[in-house]
Parts: C-alpha cells; structure tokens; sequence
C-alpha cells in the first residue's frame, strides 16, 4: 500500500505535483483563514487527485471545520474521508486521525497541555497502523525558531497505541522522518508546497514502513 503525504498545504497546491499511490494523506492545515470559500477550491484539489482512497486531518488553520462542521464536511465530498477522533480501515490498515494540538496562539482545535488533551489522545484505538494527527509529538518534527512545541502527552501516548507510523504537519521548519521504538514518526509538513509530498509503502500484514524517493522532485 503507497501513502503519499501532505500537510499545511495552505492553498498554494495549484501546479504542486503528488506522487500517484493508493492513498492520499492529508494531516491538516488545507487554509489560510480557514473559510467555506476556501475549503472549495482546496476540496476540489484533493477530489481530482488519482489516489483510490482520500484522508484528511483538519489543522489549526481550518476553522471551518470547528465553526461549520457539517458543511465543511459535506464540501470536502463522498470519496474523501475526514477523521477528527475517529478511524476508517483501507486495505486491511486501520487508519485514526485527530486534529488537535496543544495551545497555539488563538488558533483552531487548540486544548490545553495536561489533562485536556490526554483526554483527546487516550481516544485512540491500540495497534492503530496509521496514526494521523495535525501536531507533533515532543522531540520529534516539532522544533521551530525558538523552541520544541510537540505535545509530550502525545508522545506519552505511543507507548500504549504502538502505531507503525505516526504521520503530522503543524511545524513548517522540522519535516523530515524519525524512528520512536517500533513507530516511524513523520512530519509530512510541505511548507506551503515548498517541500515535497512524504511517501512510503506500507504492510499491513507485517506492519513494515518503508519511505520512497519518487522523483522527480516539484517545486510550486
């Protein structure tokens, strides 16, 4: 199975190119302002996008999701599938996706560290193949200018889930792909399209995670 990867796309994805696979993953961050008017162009995007299954995690940018849920959803159309603390299987993989992440300024799906937000991650399932969420985990992508701002509660919460891999955006300045005990832990983050898609192979059967370079690199 091909996941190919993307986050904090940010509406600059016109000419970006996406490798084909059989799943695409978006983890969170389709908007600028975060608008129904928004949400429209960047849906029809995703929906002309070759890929057999289509997921998508909300992020701190797309508030329509908090302030118009069912609209937001219904916009995103029937062949995408969004998760906000929930879970679809593709391919014998069981796929959780949520778009929470500790307090950042005033954005959307914020929660407090601590408690609150324990309380979104406990929700997810044990041996989850594919864990979607917007933010990081503490230490791993989540380093910007100033300081490491991933959620240790999440990190905490690995232990118990043990996903093969663990997939984010939300930091623009720390993509890349990182081993956590039995988990690959990937920010997939494109930096407004300035960064590749993230892709990797993956088997359900054997839970192996495999990253592939598809060439040729894009630029937008």
């Amino acid at each position: 199975m091909r996941l190919v990867c993307v986050a904090d796309t940010h509406l600059y994805e016109s000419g970006f190119e996406i490798p084909d696979g059989d799943v695409f993953i978006h983890a969170g961050d389709l908007l600028r302002r975060g608008t129904l008017e928004e949400l429209a162009p960047a849906a029809e995007w995703i929906r002309g996008l070759p890929h057999r299954h289509k997921v998508v995690v909300a992020g701190n940018h797309d508030w329509c999701f908090v302030r118009d849920p069912q609209h937001a959803r219904a916009a995103l159309g029937p062949t995408v599938h969004y998760l906000q603390d929930t879970e679809i299987t593709i391919d014998g993989a069981r796929i959780w996706g949520s778009p929470w992440q500790p307090e950042f300024f005033s954005w959307a799906f914020n929660l407090a560290r601590g408690p609150e937000i324990a309380a979104r991650w406990a929700l997810i399932p044990a041996a989850v193949d594919v864990l979607i969420t917007h933010g990081p985990p503490r230490g791993y992508g989540d380093l910007t200018q100033l300081s490491h701002e991933g959620c240790d509660d999440l990190l905490a919460e690995l232990a118990r889930v043990q996903p093969a891999l663990h997939l984010f955006g939300h930091i623009h300045e720390d993509g890349g792909s990182w081993r956590h005990g039995p988990t690959v832990i990937a920010n997939v983050t494109t930096w407004e399209c300035s960064r590749d898609a993230t892709v990797f192979d993956y088997d359900p059967k054997t839970r192996t995670v495999v990253e592939v370079c598809v060439p040729p690199t894009s630029t937008c």
